[in-house]
């Protein structure tokens, strides 16, 4: 048997950068023009292309791991059919590619944005955010925003806060993923830098309010699969759990996209296809466009916003409250055992513990956990925490 060389590895990757060249878009993000915050410590030159040792190295992450147990919408729901974290992250992963691989952009880029896009959500989804967020400010502290606290994550916080050293195509997309947000178009604002990126994410941090905007092809491709990857099939989980039927789907919604899931997810990629790049843009048809605005709308009034839903949040909220202020007592008191110690402050380096104010710790330890742990957690400390129905 023969045995390739690390020589002749790379020599097969050289042939890679040539065919993308040769076969992507002139709006794709090229492999070879992936650069990182720093060099690789040595390592001799990997075969792999720049953006797949981003995907590779976001599966690796333990952050990616605890997307196992973390909420999507749907919390302290006895049902292994509804959606949690993980299987929306691999959605948007899959139906970003599907739009990547038509018009003609860089996949592996699309998919390591998509991997580690929602890798900073604390437990129980945007109602969780919300309460971390609240708790944030309260102790001085910048808005939480899980997009935000994704590339702390990767970047501070993994490999005893050495971080993976992704690239910045694959960072910025993950910063500027908002899926919440609603464009009919949306053009990349190329040519950033760290600096550029360090200093959109600081002002982020200081106002919500601003929108982000990715500086690739890919990382647009991905804002519009988040969305394309939530909005049906919330509604097919809501529909499992009889908060609402197929037929209160706004009829106009039904229309252009059908009542199911498949039909939606269909319709929208489609468009975006069929759309083309449109002068160095992405984006639906006006009628697409206007048809997902008010399917939102049904989803927040109808879903989001439902009272039936947040029955344990009042209980969580106070677990929330009682965790991040025991985590802060914990620290004063150097309670080495404590599993703030003994589950985080142990695996990051002495930089990571010198460098940070005690609430911005607690904060990175609760984002981390997942929602069995944290209830376990909250438990231990005498919280009321709520049953899954």
């Amino acid at each position: 048997m023969r045995y390739m060389t690390s020589s002749h590895l790379l020599v097969l990757k050289d042939q890679l950068d040539a065919l993308e060249a040769e076969r992507l878009s002139p709006f794709a993000s090229l492999s070879k023009e992936g650069v990182r915050r720093r060099g690789e410590d040595g390592q001799e030159e990997d075969h792999r292309q720049s953006f797949a040792v981003d995907g590779d190295r976001i599966l690796h992450s333990r952050a990616y791991t605890r997307y196992i147990d973390k909420t999507q919408v749907f919390y302290m729901v006895e049902n292994d059919h509804i959606t949690h974290r993980v299987l929306h992250v691999q959605l948007v992963s899959k139906i970003a590619r599907t739009i990547g691989r038509y018009l003609r952009l860089n996949e592996d880029l699309i998919e390591a944005i998509a991997l580690g896009h929602d890798i900073g959500h604390p437990p129980f989804g945007h109602d969780g955010e919300k309460v971390l967020d609240a708790l944030c400010r309260g102790y001085g502290l910048p808005s939480f925003q899980h997009n935000l606290q994704s590339v702390r994550f990767l970047e501070g916080i993994e490999r005893q806060g050495k971080g993976w050293n992704l690239t910045l195509q694959t960072l910025d997309g993950i910063m500027c993923h908002d899926g919440e947000i609603h464009n009919r178009k949306l053009a990349p604002q190329p040519g950033k830098t760290f600096a550029d990126f360090d200093r959109q994410g600081a002002a982020k941090a200081l106002d919500r309010r601003q929108e982000l905007v990715p500086m690739t092809m890919e990382g647009c491709v991905v804002r519009f699969a988040d969305t394309i990857a939530y909005i049906g099939r919330d509604i097919e989980d809501a529909i499992e759990l009889g908060l609402i039927g197929r037929d209160d789907i706004p009829a106009r919604c039904q229309e252009i996209f059908g009542r199911t899931n498949g039909s939606m997810v269909y319709r929208l990629v489609t468009d975006l296809i069929a759309n083309g790049l449109d002068a160095g843009a992405i984006a639906f048809s006006d009628e697409v466009s206007e048809g997902l605005k008010e399917l939102k709308g049904f989803n927040y009034e109808r879903i989001y916003l439902n009272p039936a839903i947040k029955k344990g949040l009042a209980k969580i909220t106070d677990c929330y409250r009682v965790l991040f202020a025991s985590c802060l007592d914990q620290f004063a008191k150097q309670e080495r055992q404590a599993e703030m110690y003994a589950n985080f402050l142990h695996e990051q380096g002495q930089e990571y513990v010198e460098a940070q104010q005690p609430a911005i710790m607690v904060r990175d330890f609760i984002a981390g956990m997942t929602d069995a742990y944290f209830l376990r957690q909250a438990r231990l400390l005498g919280c009321e925490t709520p049953e899954k129905i």
